[in-house]
């Protein structure tokens, strides 16, 4: 290939380059932190590595055999820059690297493969082409086709998955286990594409021509990369819903303790009702001595061992009344106003252990999202619970931050960590008992509005 044919390849590349640079920037620094001059070190480090080797294999004319060894050097500067300017434990750069390599390398493989295949069966049946060519304008149409659905993978990729879920802080070893795969995957295509370019992988019979050596050629090479990509995608969605399945599993147990702990709590605080005359005695005994600092000290005793004010929600489950209690005390002291008006009626079947997990769970999201908004800010939590007709219906509102609803469907989608976790507990409640959860704004408050029938569901 000559000077010339190089520059004009190059200038037909540089777009989709810069494009697919940008999104690939854009993914790392949503999972890893970036180090000293990665603002512009990064994508200038990516453009040589994606453009010099290549330009000086061309100019050069080394053997096509060196192929393999360009896509290894290339994999290994990515890896190299990834290294050097972000800042995380290796393992965790290994795997962020590793789902770019394996994202691009099949995205790209899997639709030139195909778009060539279809753009020589268009020549060959529709033009008329006997021995079918793929010229300069293919190329550039196939180049630009195949940079669109990178960038839309990667934007996916940069959507789909959360740091706190795939890409959260665990152990080397699990980062490792993931990437080793990912990388596997990556090796079996980079093979094949250098046995292609070495010689016709799949071959026709003899009399059909180098028009279907080219069409096997292309279409096996499709084939094994969709399925490359099949089994890739599989094993990385698989990997995050065993990730969030876990965090909900471990935040569910930690509910679990947190409602017995209320329980046993509230039982305390029955067992010093049932004792109140026997402390007013003595109570009164130190009144009468004029014992003011032991008085005091017992009163205070007395308030911190029985939760005197978990009186004040009277709900109609007892639980349900120590959970209130322990929240409201967290607004109060996060300076968040608290409006509760809740009557759980004797006929609802629901037990008082999925209650708390209703309550809570809401709950602590709107105490989350209390926490956000500045002090100065009115900081608001209303819960209305009541029967109507044969339903039970709970509301929660608290102001929030969030601007659109799409917020809103984005986190219960996408949970990551503590976020949207719990929603996902909610929703196995109620699919428990049929019921149903509507989240909206309402101005500038969240509103969670749960619908329970009262009655037992159907068992069949």
């Amino acid at each position: 290939m000559n000077l010339l044919d190089i520059q004009k390849e190059f200038l037909f590349q540089l777009p989709c380059l810069t494009a697919c640079i940008w999104a690939v920037d854009r993914l790392c620094r949503k999972h890893l932190t970036p180090g000293k001059n990665s603002r512009w070190g990064f994508p200038v480090c990516l453009f040589i590595i994606q453009t010099v080797p290549h330009l000086l294999r061309e100019s050069a004319g080394i053997a096509r055999i060196s192929y393999i060894l360009l896509i290894l050097l290339k994999h290994l500067l990515f890896l190299g820059s990834v290294f050097l300017f972000f800042q995380a434990h290796a393992a965790k750069k290994l795997l962020t690297a590793s789902v770019l390599i394996a994202a691009t390398t099949l995205t790209d493989n899997f639709c030139e493969s195909f778009l060539s295949c279809l753009a020589l069966f268009a020549l060959h049946t529709i033009w008329h082409v006997q021995t079918p060519v793929l010229g300069q304008k293919a190329f550039v149409l196939i180049l630009w086709t195949c940079t669109a659905a990178v960038l839309l993978v990667l934007s996916r990729l940069h959507i789909r998955f959360d740091p706190d879920v795939l890409f959260s802080d665990k152990s080397r070893k699990w980062h490792g286990i993931l990437a080793a795969p990912l990388l596997g995957i990556t090796a079996v295509i980079d093979i094949a594409n250098w046995s292609a370019s070495n010689g016709i992988l799949v071959r026709s019979r003899a009399d059909l021509g180098i028009y279907y050596d080219q069409l096997f050629s292309h279409g096996e090479l499709c084939v094994l990369t969709a399925l490359s990509m099949f089994a890739a995608g599989c094993y990385l969605f698989g990997m995050e819903t065993i990730c969030t399945e876990q965090q909900k599993n471990s935040r569910y147990h930690a509910q679990i303790a947190a409602f017995r702990m209320l329980e046993q709590q509230y039982r305390q605080s029955e067992r010093l009702r049932h004792d109140l005359k026997n402390h007013i005695i003595a109570l009164s005994g130190l009144l009468e001595r004029r014992e003011w600092e032991k008085s005091t000290e017992y009163l205070k005793n007395m308030e911190q061992c029985a939760a005197l004010g978990a009186g004040e929600e009277a709900t109609g489950s007892s639980a349900v009344d120590a959970l209130l209690y322990q929240k409201r005390m967290l607004a109060e002291k996060n300076s968040i106003r608290w409006e509760c008006d809740v009557q759980i009626p004797p006929a609802c079947c629901i037990p008082e252990f999925d209650l708390c997990v209703l309550f809570g769970n809401l709950l602590d999201n709107a105490l989350e999202a209390c926490e956000k908004l500045s002090p100065k800010e009115d900081r608001l939590i209303c819960i209305q619970a009541r029967p109507v007709k044969k339903c039970f219906l709970l509301e929660i509102k608290n102001r929030t931050d969030l601007k659109n609803t799409e917020e809103i469907r984005s986190r219960r989608k996408h949970p990551a960590g503590g976020r949207g976790i719990g929603l996902l507990n909610v929703q196995d409640v109620l699919c428990k008992y049929n019921g149903a959860l509507h989240l909206h704004l309402q101005d500038d408050l969240f509103v969670a509005s749960l619908l329970l029938p009262m009655a037992p569901p159907s068992r069949t």
